[in-house]
């Protein structure tokens, strides 16, 4: 079952800022069903999306900031090395064809030459994908680092929905690291 940060929804309710997601009760998500916690929670629909530097498969440094003036979708999960993370960007890359105006950025921790391997062998060619093996700031400002268990150190799975002015307009946190995302409720978001 997907669902969203409650604790992220009940602060927009309230009128109060991803400070109180990031002040009250740590934020879990479980790895095929045991609990992890992570480093935040995601930003606040609403507020401006924290700028972020990625490494393109070309070993080239690319911020979020270039894209301004486009949607931009933030797949983020752990590892292309698993399944579920190549269904995500597999079914991320079907989207994007028909998505005007939109960019679908896919974030992990992988290498760029094995985002570049990945992308090459499955003809993934309208997704960008980023490695933010050089930033931790990205998994710090999104909130999304797993801190404990296995998978300690890597990312966990969420969507973030940005729109054309940098500002947050959709965000989903996969309560099971191990599922893929809602993807209609990723579509609906852009509409």
């Amino acid at each position: 079952m997907k669902i969203k940060v409650l604790l992220v929804a009940v602060c927009l309710v309230a009128g109060i800022s991803a400070t109180c997601a990031q002040n009250s009760q740590p934020v879990r998500v479980t790895v095929k069903g045991v609990p992890v916690l992570l480093s935040g929670a995601l930003p606040a629909i609403g507020e401006q999306a924290p700028d972020f530097i990625g490494v393109n498969s070309s070993m080239n440094d690319i911020s979020l900031g270039s894209f301004r003036g486009k949607k931009v979708i933030l797949n983020i999960f752990p590892s292309l090395d698993t399944p579920t993370c190549a269904m995500s960007v597999r079914h991320f890359n079907q989207m994007a064809a028909s998505l005007p105006n939109t960019v679908v950025l896919a974030i992990s921790m992988d290498l760029p030459f094995a985002q570049k391997r990945f992308c090459s062998t499955e003809g993934i060619e309208n997704v960008i994908p980023l490695s933010v093996f050089r930033n931790p700031e990205f998994a710090k400002a999104y909130g999304i680092l797993q801190t404990e268990g296995n998978g300690r150190g890597l990312l966990a799975r969420a969507v973030v929905v940005i729109d054309e002015t940098g500002k947050i307009m959709y965000t989903q946190l996969v309560n099971e690291v191990s599922e893929e995302p809602d993807y209609q409720d990723v579509m609906d978001a852009l509409k």
